[in-house]
């Protein structure tokens, strides 16, 4: 058996973070590198990607690129095995949500949407799996929502992109982890970042929110740390295909 104490251990992985310059995203990153872990954060702003590298040391490097170029997808790789070797960890924590109404969704905001939450994390994952499959370990972490099972107004494109990572995190466990790489999703609840700053401007709809959970209250950085580190390391070796919720009890209620 063995050590219980080594599980979340991440030392002699190299991770790799997508939307690392700010909320979620670059939590992840920070939380990676104290779990041993080397990270190369992904994302817009350079930067915010060297502030993150400042934080964490020498365990961090960044690539500053936009992630739904496909035609990029081989150069984007070659720059994200090149810090560190090829990343065993993939973290989709990048997302947009443009709050249109569905009268007033429009081409480029449906496509972005889908771009940015649905196709780069596919599209980037298939790309880095060829080098887990020859390690035989991997874990691919994608970002679902609330709104991944619910609706909420504004949200018809957001929530089409995350009742679609629901299924894309089912299909990729069918499809790989047979090679020792697991994919599954984490779910959050409402938290303080800038996707969400239009909520938290609202002191009654934070309320409100915080009401909604069992727990009651939204959520904290620190809340994301162990959910995320378990879905990384060899803690869950045997979770594959998965949606974990992380969000106080919102969605039991």
């Amino acid at each position: 058996m063995s050590d219980p104490r080594q599980l979340f251990d991440l030392s002699g992985k190299v991770a790799c973070v997508t939307g690392a310059s700010s909320g979620l995203g670059r939590r992840a990153a920070v939380a990676l590198a104290a779990a041993g872990a080397q990270v190369v954060g992904v994302a817009r702003r350079e930067d915010a990607l060297h502030s993150l590298c400042a934080e964490i040391g020498d365990q961090a490097a960044a690539v500053a690129t936009d992630i739904t170029d496909r035609a990029a997808m081989s150069d984007l790789t070659a720059q994200l095995s090149s810090p560190f070797g090829a990343p065993d960890i993939v973290v989709h924590a990048a997302g947009l949500n443009t709050r249109e109404a569905a009268d007033d969704v429009t081409d480029q905001g449906w496509d972005q949407t889908l771009a940015i939450n649905l196709s780069a994390p596919f599209f980037l994952s298939q790309a880095l799996v060829p080098a887990m499959k020859e390690k035989g370990w991997g874990r691919i972490v994608n970002f679902a929502s609330l709104q991944t099972t619910r609706a909420f107004p504004g949200g018809i494109a957001y929530g089409a992109t995350k009742g679609g990572v629901g299924q894309l995190t089912r299909a990729m466990a069918e499809a790989w982890s047979p090679h020792g790489i697991t994919a599954n999703a984490i779910g959050p609840g409402f938290f303080p970042t800038e996707l969400t700053a239009a909520v938290f401007e609202d002191p009654e709809r934070v309320a409100r929110n915080a009401a909604q959970t069992c727990i009651g209250r939204n959520g904290t950085m620190e809340d994301m740390d162990g959910p995320l580190l378990f879905l990384c390391s060899d803690a869950s070796a045997y979770v594959t295909g998965q949606v974990l919720m992380v969000d106080g009890g919102f969605t039991a209620k």
